[in-house]
């Protein structure tokens, strides 16, 4: 069996240690690791199993490749139509990443609660704000937050949540099992009736095609008049234009962005103008476990590769996560 091996953003290297673990649990397998797409090329077409990520350009040239374990949180880049229709299984980070994304949450909406944002781009001159800032401050016990999608990212999220303090409500569109830190857990068909009895949403969502633009006009529309938005899984969640609208009518009360609809966001575009709007550059998925992480779910379902048993973290094709 070759298994290849291709580092990047997300794994930047493989350690001896790790190299050593992969190589048992292969069954002594001959293992090959790129440090580039270009340098995998030439190994793609007799690889039977791989751990990174497979373009759609690159994909013809994987003829025998029967599992590729993923390198990135999201499937939505590996879902274009061959991938799909082929029999190649795909595993990736599903439920592993909730810990940093959540903090990240978490900073983001701190930034705005605390005025952080502002009293960051005014310093040192920042003292003569201080009556305004206090003005808009406000804290976070005693508000509910509702999370959109309560898998491993919304099960951090609403941890969290809880230690702050808040109640929490949740929806998801599966059949998943409740969590205590969540008061209510509901279907997708009122997610409307919980944006607005929400302070603060978080969406925790994969990208897929029933999530594209799921924060539309009706959707910012049916928030709380004054609550705030975060968003860290994927950007094209919330519709570009609506947010806007939302944002310009004092409607929605501010937003922490890791992730915008479109990406880079461009230098002009308008929500790098609004003051009660946080955005970081798709950094969220950043940890210093992340790696390590993933390189053990993959050295596990090695094992279960060749007891030919359920492998963890599978992607549904059909459904896109």
């Amino acid at each position: 069996m070759k298994i290849l091996i291709v580092t990047g953003l997300t794994l930047p290297e493989v350690t001896e240690e790790e190299m050593q673990a992969i190589y048992v649990a292969s069954g002594e397998g001959d293992i090959v690791v790129a440090n580039s797409n270009d340098e995998a090329l030439e190994h793609w077409p007799d690889a039977e199993v791989a751990m990174g990520i497979l373009n759609q350009e690159t994909f013809p040239l994987a003829r025998n490749l029967r599992w590729l374990h993923s390198t990135a949180a999201g499937a939505d880049m590996l879902m274009y139509p061959e991938m799909v229709a082929s029999d190649v299984k795909i595993t990736g980070e599903k439920g592993l990443v909730g810990e940093h994304l959540a903090d990240h949450a978490f900073g983001l909406l701190l930034t705005l609660s605390r005025q952080l944002k502002r009293a960051t781009l005014e310093a040192p001159k920042s003292w003569p704000s201080r009556p305004s800032m206090r003005k808009v401050m406000f804290e976070l016990s005693g508000a509910t937050m509702g999370i959109v999608g309560l898998g491993g990212t919304g099960r951090s999220v609403a941890k969290r949540s809880r230690a702050f303090g808040m109640d929490v409500l949740a929806v998801d569109n599966e059949d998943v099992p409740p969590c205590d830190d969540v008061s209510q857990l509901w279907g997708m068909d009122r997610f409307h009736e919980m944006l607005g009895l929400c302070d603060i949403v978080t969406n925790c969502t994969p990208l897929s095609p029933e999530t594209r633009g799921l924060f539309d006009d009706a959707a910012f529309a049916a928030m709380k008049q004054g609550s705030y938005l975060v968003n860290v899984t994927r950007g094209p969640i919330v519709d570009a234009d609506a947010i806007v609208k939302a944002l310009k009518s004092g409607h929605l009360g501010g937003a922490g962005l890791d992730v915008t609809p479109i990406e880079p966001l461009p230098e002009d575009h308008e929500l790098w103008t609004f003051p009660n709007v946080m955005i970081t550059p798709h950094t969220a998925g950043a940890s210093q476990y992340r790696a390590g992480r993933n390189v053990k779910r993959f050295v596990t379902n090695l094992k279960h590769y060749r007891d030919n048993t359920p492998l963890e973290g599978e992607i549904d094709k059909t459904k896109g996560y």
